[in-house]
Formats: C-alpha cells, structure tokens, sequence
C-alpha cells in the first residue's frame, strides 16, 4: 500500500551535496513551487549553509524534519538508506542506478513506506514523450530496435568523481553510470527485457573498473535493443534511434531535443535543468498517491539487464 502515504507540502532532505546534487537536485527542490529545503545530510556544514538550512550529521538525524528524502549519495548507499527511510515511512526518490545488484534492489522494491522512485529523467524529456507517441500512432510502422551510444572521455581528472572508478562504490564503470540510463530508457519505450546479454572491458583506460560496455537486449515480438557505452572516446556521441519497419525516429543527440522521424522534424528541449521535471512529477505522486514516472518496480528491470553483462 506504498502509495496512499499523502503530504500537501513535500519538505526534502538531501542525502549526500556531490556534483549531481549541487548542480541539479537542490536548485530543483528549491525552484519546486510545492516543496520545501528541510535539510541537507552532508559532512560539509558550509554546503548547507549556502541553502540557509541545516547540516544534518546522518540520515537518522533527519528524518524527524522531512517528509521525503532524495538519496544523492554513491551507489553503495542506495540500498541501506533507502530501507532506512522507507521504514521511518518516508517518500524516496534515489539516484541510479538503483543499487549494487539485481537482490539489492529487489529488497528495496518490496520495502513497505511512502512513494519510492528512482532518477531516471530521460522519460521526463518531451522528445522522448513525443517519440513513444508516434510510435503507438504507427508513424514508423512496427518498432524493431532501437540503437543507442553514448561516448565520451572519462578520467576522473584532479579527482573529480573519481568514486565512479572504484568498484566497490560505484558497482560498475560507464555501464551502471552512462549505461543504466540508456538500458531504462530502452525499457521505458518497449517494456520488460525479457533477454539480455553483452560484453565489458577495459580497451584503453586500467581502471578497476571497465571502460566499455556493449549491451544487447531483447523484448517482446522480437524487439532489441543495442546499447554501446565508452568512457575512452574523446569524440563524443549519444546517438538514439528507434527503427521501424516503415521509418526511423532519430533523436540524435539525446540531450538535444531534436526530433527527426518520417514527415517530422521537432525542437522539444528538456529542462534546463535535467532533474526539475523529474522532481515535479515525484512531488506530484507524493501529493496525489500515485506512482512516478520512474517507480522502483520499473527501475529494478535495468539492474537485471547489467547483471547479465560479463
């Protein structure tokens, strides 16, 4: 009965003030017309005193002075901190990829508390809404595939991000980090993997994790997906495109907003920034008891698909 735990105001604390929260998650709480700052979980008081709110020294700490809780923290956290929230019969929206591996994040499915949803924002993108769109309207016939890449260079420089390297904090390299938004947005347009498969390894960098990933995943009726990651390609890339029998819906790049598909060519940006709708639409299931874009149930199926790849 997750979702019938109801506010009219949402308070946020932010677990965890690292790159994606400073730059996106706390100015969207803050722009967020029906939530409010309670907190930050932070060993840096100074990051929140920026916001005029308290500096909380655990999660535990601040559970009494919130009613949803956005864990921002590296992937090792998600699981336990997610447990400890849902328990107190907190709301939680949690950074991807979900958790460490597929028991982990199953564990955290079938947590009873408040809404649970994790921060796959791609499906907010208004490109991506109007390509699942004209799909269903039939405009490139029967979807087949869709192919996606995503390429860039990645070496924690002056160690910034540098826990994204290590395994035991991050899971994975570019396929639980790049990757597992590319595998949801896949899932998102055609539905449970039902197979998946897919090679990873290390071509130039030595990292202890990989710096490659190539995904291959097949759905119903015969529809796959083929994803390729790369942290070693200093000419980037993040090509999409969804393949039909009587056309292509090409929404190359993916963060552009560009639209290109049989009689059609749009412009329909995201949010300057990436994480507000996903924070609106979480605190409109939090005031409407509904599920998220991105439920829990829904996000767990691209931690099964990185759990085949060797």
């Amino acid at each position: 009965m997750r979702y019938l735990v109801l506010v009219e105001k949402v308070r946020w604390v932010v677990v965890g003030a690292g790159d994606i929260a400073v730059r996106r998650v706390l100015p969207g709480i803050v722009a967020e017309p029906r939530s409010t700052l309670a907190g930050i979980v932070t060993s840096v008081p100074e990051k929140a005193a920026v916001y005029g709110v308290p500096a909380f020294r655990s999660l535990d700490e601040a559970l009494a002075f919130c009613d949803a809780v956005y864990i921002a923290t590296p992937v090792v956290a998600h699981h336990p901190l997610t447990l400890q929230a849902l328990a107190a019969g907190k709301h939680v929206l949690c950074e991807k990829p979900v958790a460490m591996n597929v028991a982990q994040a199953s564990e955290m499915a079938a947590a009873k508390g408040g809404v649970c949803g994790v921060a796959y924002y791609r499906r907010t993108y208004p490109a991506v809404l109007e390509a699942k769109r004209l799909m269903a309207a039939g405009a490139i016939g029967t979807p087949v595939a869709i192919e996606m890449c995503c390429q860039h260079w990645f070496a924690a420089e002056n160690g910034h991000r540098a826990w994204l390297l290590d395994p035991s904090m991050a899971g994975g390299g570019p396929l639980f980090d790049i990757g597992s938004h590319r595998i949801d947005l896949a899932n998102f347009l055609f539905g449970r993997p039902l197979e998946a498969t897919g090679m990873r390894s290390n071509a130039v960098h030595t990292y202890a994790v990989e710096d490659n990933a190539t995904v291959l995943i097949g759905y119903e009726k015969g529809v796959r997906a083929t994803i390729d990651i790369r942290w070693h390609a200093r000419a980037e890339r993040d090509e999409c495109r969804i393949v039909g029998t009587d056309g292509v819906i090409d929404l190359s790049p993916l963060n552009s907003g560009k639209l290109r598909a049989p009689g059609v060519s749009l412009e329909l940006p995201p949010h300057a920034n990436l994480h507000f709708p996903l924070i609106a639409d979480f605190v409109t299931a939090v005031i409407e008891g509904r599920k998220p874009v991105c439920p829990i149930e829904d996000a767990i199926q691209t931690d099964w698909v990185t759990a085949q790849i060797r």
